[in-house]
């Protein structure tokens, strides 16, 4: 089983995990840019964080033998933050480096006024550099949320095709599948989606614009949930060939719409960081 995990957040997360992921089958991921739970008082340390995820964190996954992209965004949570949201303007310059894949997360928390104006500013920006677009759906109020993210790409004009709504649930994968964009589920050990419910909406759905991933945040979490969705996949009587669409083809096919993905394992080596050698991803254009 070789899988793509198309949204986990490694920077929470300890080298035991990617040696774990390794060993289960993960060859390459994307990690979305977040809120790390301490607020950010400025936008130096948005910058900061920015940094850490193009290049330790790629450094990191690749010492482990994983590929690792990135998207960059002002998340929602932050984007009510006066403090926070002139990150804004800086966003241009990272959504224009090497193993940037698309903008987010972006979309809605609280569902605010400040929240639509970051995230509208965000499909914008996705236009300008012609990236995909990972959004968040909202916690609470999931359904009403996710009806107004749609409403707010069909609004600015993007592509469906070129836009994941994640953390879906039964409650909202109709509205999302009706719309053209992708599809993405987190599977969760206690919230959000388990591993027999995403096999039970693959069975009633197909796997066309289905993308699985763990997302592995700073709660209660479980790297490993795409390979162990591959795994309950294949005890319902799914083939080993639509394990490898959902977990493998279906994250290359979103995310390289971006031109970018670094699956020549990414291994090119680069100069050193901090006394060690650093890998220097080549763009990778991969056929959606």
């Amino acid at each position: 089983m070789r899988i793509f995990d198309p949204h986990i957040h490694m920077t929470s997360r300890t080298t035991d995990d990617y040696e774990a992921m390794y060993a289960a089958g993960v060859r390459a991921l994307v990690e979305p840019a977040f809120w790390l739970g301490q607020p950010r008082t400025s936008v130096g340390a948005f910058v900061d964080y920015f940094d850490a995820l193009l290049g330790w964190e790629r450094f990191r996954a690749a010492q482990f033998g994983i590929a690792h992209h990135a998207t960059i965004a002002l998340n929602p949570k932050e984007a009510n933050d006066p403090r926070c949201t002139p990150v804004l303007d800086v966003l241009p310059r990272f959504l224009e480096k090497d193993g940037v894949v698309a903008v987010g997360e972006t979309g809605f928390d609280s569902m605010t006024a400040d929240e639509e104006r970051a995230f509208v500013r965000q499909l914008e920006l996705a236009g300008e550099h012609d990236l995909p677009v990972l959004v968040h759906t909202p916690h609470r109020d999931k359904a009403a949320g996710t009806r107004r993210t749609l409403d707010l790409v069909r609004s600015v004009g993007l592509e469906p095709g070129r836009v994941l709504v994640d953390h879906l649930n039964e409650t909202t994968v109709e509205l999302v599948a009706d719309s053209g964009c992708w599809m993405g589920f987190s599977i969760y050990p206690e919230t959000k989606m388990d591993e027999q419910r995403m096999v039970q909406i693959l069975a009633d759905r197909g796997l066309e614009r289905t993308l699985v991933n763990s997302a592995a945040d700073w709660g209660r979490s479980d790297p490993l949930k795409t390979a162990k969705t591959g795994a309950a996949m294949l005890a319902a009587g799914f083939t080993d060939a639509d394990v490898d669409t959902v977990l493998w083809q279906n994250p290359i096919a979103f995310y390289g719409q971006s031109g970018r993905l670094l699956l020549d394992d990414g291994t090119e080596a680069g100069e050193t960081f901090e006394g060690n050698s650093v890998l220097r991803g080549e763009r990778v254009a991969v056929e959606g």
